[in-house]
């Protein structure tokens, strides 16, 4: 299968409530087939200020042709005043998850 216009697209959040909030409503919008959610620590700077702070990355798994609409679904639900949204593509993928993640977000 094909797997060019697949991808994973990464999200800092602040806390685990809005994390899965912001998964399941991707999942339930069919914006994602699935969404891991891992604790992180991450360190920045952010207007000057050094940063050093625990939050939670989802790894969204996603059809690349709806980033805009996911973006915009993003920047809806995400409470930071500059969301991190990263997308890299899927260059290989196993043809059975492949196909069902093409399934879970049809439409």
């Amino acid at each position: 299968m094909s797997v060019t216009n697949y991808g994973v697209v990464f999200v800092n959040v602040t806390s685990l409530d809005e994390a899965k909030a912001i998964a399941k409503s991707l999942v339930e919008s069919k914006l994602a087939a699935c969404v891991n959610i891992f604790p992180v620590h991450s360190i920045y700077n952010w207007k000057g200020e050094l940063c050093s702070e625990d939050s939670y990355n989802l790894l969204i798994k996603t059809n690349l042709d709806k980033f805009d609409i996911l973006e915009s679904k993003l920047r809806e639900l995400h409470s930071d005043e500059v969301p991190e949204i990263i997308a890299l593509p899927i260059v290989s993928g196993y043809a059975p998850y492949m196909q069902w993640m093409a399934e879970q977000i049809k439409g």
